[in-house]
């Protein structure tokens, strides 16, 4: 049987999630984030995410600790001096590192695959970064977007465009996993996991 990197059996133990770590204008979304802890953590997946205790990045980890979900967190010692953090709690393992680059780099090796909800720079950011270092042969795990109501659409064609103009290959494009539905993507993810 495989060995995830968080020690866990099967092909997703663990699962790094990026995201917004603001509230942003539709409340929906909030709810969509504290759902995808929640299942995560019913997976028996463990949530690596940024460490944060607001908007989507707040909500990702509430839902999963809420159903004692195991969460542990990555966050730079200058967002814990803001106060941006979250601590204290039963089922969180938090870790506080001196740069963003030495958090994305724990948060990548701790996680067996990716999956990217709604968020701005700092989520699209990190989902380029670990995309670049699959190219690179840096890692194998696989990527996948959150897609609620259409919100990564034009991203998805503006990387289809890429493909098209020779820029990046189109198996790079169709390898990613995008859908609306947590758990097709989630099973996708699970099947990209099991092939690398």
């Amino acid at each position: 049987m495989q060995r995830s990197s968080s020690g866990a059996s099967g092909p997703l133990g663990s699962l790094a999630v990026f995201m917004a770590s603001r509230d942003g204008n539709d409340s929906s979304l909030l709810e969509m984030a504290y759902e995808v802890g929640a299942q995560i953590a019913e997976r028996g997946i463990e949530l690596v995410y940024g460490g944060g205790g607001s908007g989507l990045m707040g909500a990702v980890s509430r839902g999963a600790l809420d159903r004692r979900g195991r969460v542990y967190g990555v966050i730079p010692s200058f967002m814990v001096e803001r106060e941006w953090g979250r601590t204290g709690e039963p089922g969180l393992e938090m870790h506080v590192v001196d740069t963003m680059h030495q958090r994305k780099a724990m948060m990548t090796a701790r996680a067996d695959a990716f999956l990217v909800l709604p968020g701005g720079l700092g989520t699209l950011e990190e989902m380029f970064e670990v995309w670049t270092w699959q190219t690179l042969g840096l890692h194998a795990k696989p990527l996948g977007l959150l897609n609620p109501d259409g919100f990564w659409d034009p991203l998805v064609a503006m990387l289809d465009r890429i493909a098209g103009t020779g820029f990046m290959s189109r198996e790079l494009v169709d390898a990613l996993v995008v859908d609306a539905d947590l758990p097709t993507v989630i099973e996708g993810l699970q099947r990209r996991a099991l092939e690398r």
